[in-house]
């Protein structure tokens, strides 16, 4: 598909005996919201992980941006946050902005106004300056969610981006992914919230490593007879997460 950015076949992922992605085929466009949505132990996390070029699939094939992947190349256009902080907590997180910033090649003035707008899009200004060890589980995630956004990338990768987040504050973060979709990013965006995965153009609904259905939340809801799309993830096979 001309508008894809993602492309993904016949992917497996084994670890020991454990098979964990069971041939996965996927195709996610240009500047879209393109959710994963399933109960832990899906698959997903470490089918993003294999997008970012963290892992790498025991066969088939990734291509972002028409490159197989994992590829260097492509570190300058993608932003990835795991479900786990990766953050220095004996820093501030003025600190650890600057870091991440120098590693992705950002000059001096464009990483201080990146880091201004960054910080002021989780709300984290009054904290810029706070060792990271204080902060909460919220605020870490909302740092992480910051250092992803440093380098404008062209595709963001989230996983469990709100997780830990107050309902208010999520709100604003899913406005920003909306206005950074305006912009013409690509976000996939990994949840097992419902009223997240609703805010998604397409959905990919995941169960014990199997990708079970792809399609807009409305195709999906049509498609199943469903008023939910935790209904329809359940007449699709799901399970209850």
């Amino acid at each position: 598909m001309n508008d894809s950015c993602v492309s993904i076949r016949s992917v497996f992922k084994t670890f020991g005996s454990v098979e964990v992605l069971k041939d996965i085929d996927l195709d996610i466009q240009k500047g879209e919201i393109f959710g994963l949505l399933g109960p832990s132990g899906a698959g997903k996390t470490t089918l993003v992980k294999e997008l970012a070029g963290l892992e790498v699939p025991t066969s088939g094939e990734i291509n972002v941006f028409q490159e197989e992947m994992p590829s260097l190349h492509l570190i300058e256009k993608l932003g990835y946050m795991a479900q786990s902080d990766a953050l220095y907590l004996e820093l501030t997180a003025r600190e650890n902005l600057e870091f991440f910033a120098a590693l992705y090649g950002l000059r001096k003035r464009e990483r201080k106004q990146r880091l201004v707008e960054v910080m002021e899009l989780v709300q984290l200004t009054d904290h810029l300056d706070k060792q990271v060890s204080n902060y909460s589980g919220g605020m870490k995630r909302r740092l992480s969610l910051a250092i992803a956004l440093l380098h404008k990338p062209e595709l963001l990768i989230l996983d469990e981006p709100t997780v830990g987040i107050d309902p208010v504050l999520r709100r604003s973060v899913w406005e920003a992914f909306h206005q950074l979709k305006k912009e013409g990013k690509t976000l996939i965006v990994t949840t097992h919230v419902m009223d997240e995965a609703e805010k998604c153009d397409r959905l990919g609904l995941m169960r014990e490593g199997r990708l079970i259905a792809v399609g807009t939340p409305e195709e999906l809801k049509q498609e199943t007879g469903s008023n939910s799309i935790e209904e329809a993830f359940l007449a699709f096979g799901g399970v209850s997460s």
